[in-house]
């Protein structure tokens, strides 16, 4: 096929909640969606168990979770909705899958961390962290190209970034340095993971994400 004659590139819709219900293929993004949140929970999970280092998030968590009496995917869906009172001064409105992400990942995590040992192995700890990062691009160009909402935490990157002016990459490095500094004076682990989702997770969730973006009816 020459260039002139490929189909152009799927883009995310600028569209509100209500008009995210109404824009078709609605069960296939469902099933996009939660299978998406499921494996984003999962792969969570993953690094957490490889101790080789989570991801930024997930550094904060880890580092809660040594402070209070709750499992690490309970402190990740109160986190979430923590998250969710910054959107309030952003005028930022949240969708289903904002509040399906909120709760499922959450879940997903808790699951997995308990049917999931930790690897004794070097070599397997390093596939869990590799496997984690790889799994959580995939699983996030799901749940994104489902277009039923961001989650709470890239609804608070993109809204600093409209109400800023500042770049996405400015935003989402500040946001991701502050959350991984107070994880880490909480006593949250910081590792090869960390760094390696840092670096991979960008590049491969823009890699996944034109396969999973569902082309929607947009007024």
């Amino acid at each position: 096929m020459t260039a002139t004659s490929a189909a152009p590139p799927r883009q995310l819709a600028a569209i509100n909640p209500l008009q995210q219900l109404k824009a078709g293929h609605l069960p296939r993004r469902l099933v996009q969606l939660y299978v998406g949140l499921v494996l984003y929970g999962a792969s969570m999970a993953l690094m957490v168990q490889s101790h080789l280092g989570p991801g930024p998030w997930d550094v904060l968590h880890t580092g809660v979770a040594r402070h209070v009496p709750l499992n690490f995917g309970t402190i990740a869906i109160i986190t979430s909705f923590v998250v969710l009172l910054a959107w309030i001064p952003l005028r930022q409105w949240p969708g289903l899958g904002t509040v399906s992400n909120a709760i499922v990942i959450g879940i997903a995590a808790n699951f997995t961390l308990a049917v999931v040992d930790q690897p004794g192995a070097l070599w397997l700890r390093i596939v869990f962290v590799v496997s984690g990062v790889v799994i959580n691009a995939l699983a996030g160009a799901l749940y994104i190209g489902a277009q039923l909402g961001p989650g709470p935490r890239d609804g608070l990157m993109t809204g600093l970034v409209r109400r800023t002016g500042l770049s996405v990459r400015v935003i989402r490095t500040a946001i991701e340095v502050t959350v991984v500094a107070i994880g880490f004076l909480l006593g949250g682990v910081v590792g090869l993971g960390t760094v390696l989702y840092a670096l991979s997770v960008g590049p491969l969730l823009q890699i996944f994400l034109p396969w999973f973006t569902v082309r929607l009816k947009t007024p």
